[in-house]
């Protein structure tokens, strides 16, 4: 088995609403095309970007298959499948597997803290449901409230469909420590996008994240920077994605529908807004949606242009 593909710059891809809120193909096929015309390495559909916990599986495996549609072959495309039961997780796998996806991705159960063992059986089950795909674990306990212990990751590496680790944990020596844990042929992305640099300098082989779509020209470029040995000059660009994702993080409305209007200012994307209970934006948060969306045009000026 090789895992010599699952590297780069892999944005986590946004949720795509029509005006009423409901799941549009459309506007996802064309955010894909976007992105793949930007020279990405591949997507991550259907994961915390994707507003995934507030949707129906079946809102799901229509985006799913609106961005295979549009760009299947083109890129790696790996489907974050979890639900908080294995039924419809299980299901939300297969149809990955019938779409085509490179991968499939999970989260741990939430909300209950269930015994490793628990957690390795969901993890299986729904492997299982995608027996010809490979699966990557999302280690996200910020947001999961569960942590991936290296144990843990060891019994799932005795499941040869399980590759590696999506490790959205802050510390950026889990990286190292699932490397470890993993053994050969394993692979580890790193998650906080405001640590990319870092991560990648500790092992990752790539990163998959939810601001990359708003600036992916940044990400490339420090991707190739890295590539060739001199992660020193991408860490003035790591700094400023970092102080443009904290302006991004300052408004009354989600980070996601900031993203979202930015998209439409500098790229003259719609992608509807955020599915509630996630906050909207207002019109006071405007002014510093712009500002965000102008940091973001000069950057690309200064260090992609």
């Amino acid at each position: 088995m090789s895992v010599q593909k699952y590297r780069g710059v892999i944005p986590a891809f946004y949720a795509c609403y029509d005006e009423e809120g409901r799941i549009s193909p459309d506007r996802a096929k064309r955010l894909a095309r976007h992105l793949v015309n930007k020279g990405v390495q591949g997507l991550y559909v259907g994961g915390s970007s994707g507003e995934c916990i507030y949707q129906e599986k079946e809102e799901r495996m229509a985006l799913l298959e609106a961005v295979m549609e549009e760009v299947k072959g083109e890129c790696l495309i790996i489907a974050h499948v979890a639900c908080n039961n294995t039924e419809e997780s299980c299901q939300l796998a297969a149809h990955a597997e019938r779409a085509g996806v490179d991968a499939i991705a999970s989260i741990p159960p939430i909300y209950f803290r269930l015994p490793e063992y628990a957690i390795a059986q969901y993890w299986n089950d729904i492997s299982a449901a995608a027996p010809n795909t490979d699966f990557i674990i999302y280690n996200i306990p910020q947001l999961a409230g569960v942590t991936l212990t290296p144990g843990l990751f060891k019994t799932m590496r005795q499941n040869p469909r399980v590759i590696g680790v999506k490790n959205s944990s802050m510390p950026t020596y889990d990286i190292e420590m699932f490397l470890r844990a993993g053994g050969e042929n394993c692979v580890v992305f790193n998650g906080p996008d405001e640590q990319f640099v870092a991560g990648r300098c500790c092992g990752a082989a790539g990163g998959i994240g939810g601001t990359y779509a708003a600036m992916p020209e940044l990400f490339l470029t420090m991707d190739r920077l890295i590539r060739e040995g001199t992660p020193e000059k991408a860490r003035p660009i790591q700094h400023e994605v970092n102080a443009i994702i904290e302006d991004m993080c300052g408004c009354h409305g989600s980070m996601y529908a900031v993203i979202k209007a930015i998209l439409k200012i500098n790229e003259n994307l719609e992608l509807g807004s955020v599915r509630r209970p996630m906050p909207a934006l207002i019109p006071e948060d405007m002014p510093k949606v712009e500002a965000a969306a102008a940091r973001i045009r000069e950057a690309i000026r200064t260090f992609a242009g």
